[in-house]
């Protein structure tokens, strides 16, 4: 029987979590940069999928005023195309849903069709541009945006406590 589960990423986790993110980003996060995040940012939440005890794909998100920013999502390549990126996205709706936030909100490169396509699929709506945003090709960020139903608008249960 194949058991997925979700949880918070741990430090343990950072070698897995890297294989991912040097597999799915030309210009990939470090491990340093991970470390900060779980360790000093009291605003982040890191998660990962786990399927049969491996991780085959992550979300990170910043709870800022009113909303949830993603900062990071990626999938083991041997599991894309097979619902994961949509589980966790869905975590992500539940993280907003609990807060009482009201938007959800993400950068993308623009070249990356794959990507964009599964958050318009997923009701994500292109609200903006951020011209040369990526350091590596000077490529623009295509800001994405998906507003809730239930949250209290800007603002409206924020609280960093997890």
């Amino acid at each position: 029987m194949v058991t997925l589960e979700v949880r918070l990423m741990q430090l343990k986790d950072l070698p897995r979590i890297m294989e991912i993110e040097k597999e799915s980003f030309q210009s990939p996060w470090s491990e340093r940069l991970f470390k900060q995040e779980l360790t000093r940012n009291r605003r982040a939440r890191y998660l990962v999928l786990e399927k049969d005890e491996k991780i085959i794909g992550y979300v990170g998100m910043w709870f800022v005023p009113g909303e949830i920013h993603i900062t990071s999502l990626a999938v083991a390549s041997e599991f894309r195309r097979q619902g994961t990126a949509s589980r966790l996205i869905e975590q992500v709706y539940m993280a907003a849903m609990e807060k009482r936030l009201y938007r959800i909100t993400l950068e993308v490169r623009e070249s990356n069709k794959v990507a964009r396509k599964l958050y318009k699929k997923e009701g994500f709506r292109e609200t903006g541009v951020r011209p040369g945003y990526y350091r590596d090709n000077r490529e623009d960020a295509i800001i994405m945006t998906k507003d809730l139903e239930g949250g209290e608008g800007h603002g409206g249960g924020f609280d960093f406590r997890y």
